[in-house]
């Protein structure tokens, strides 16, 4: 199982003002078709991590790539980072650059991300 890093740059959102650097950095397993390894992720949760970047460094934060149920959520150990950042059908996505993921970000009206790169971690 070789992990990958996911790189998502935030896209063109009605409304929102697109900063330059501001995206996810995902480190995961990924399936053969290039969805999210369920049981892999289970094997190497540790290494499964999550990276938000953000021009102001007051908006960073690392974390991990978590699963409950059937869905997956970011995780942050900062207290600050408020409750975990879910991920909207982020088990049903195929991870292919120019492709979009949606992402809540601290109970806000959700974004929609794109995939710029993928790689192995």
């Amino acid at each position: 199982m070789s992990l990958k890093r996911i790189s998502l740059q935030l896209a063109l959102n009605p409304g929102v003002d697109a900063t330059p650097g501001q995206g996810y950095t995902i480190i995961a397993p990924l399936t053969a078709e290039g969805r999210l390894d369920v049981d892999a992720w289970r094997e190497n949760r540790k290494e499964a991590r999550v990276y938000r970047l953000h021009p102001d460094p007051a908006e960073r934060a690392d974390g991990w790539l978590t699963h409950r149920g059937n869905r997956w959520f970011f995780r942050y150990d900062e207290e600050e980072e408020g409750e975990d950042e879910p991920v909207h059908r982020l088990g049903d996505h195929i991870f292919r650059e120019g492709e979009y993921v949606t992402v809540e970000f601290h109970g806000e009206t959700p974004l929609t991300y794109k995939v710029i790169d993928i790689a192995d971690a």
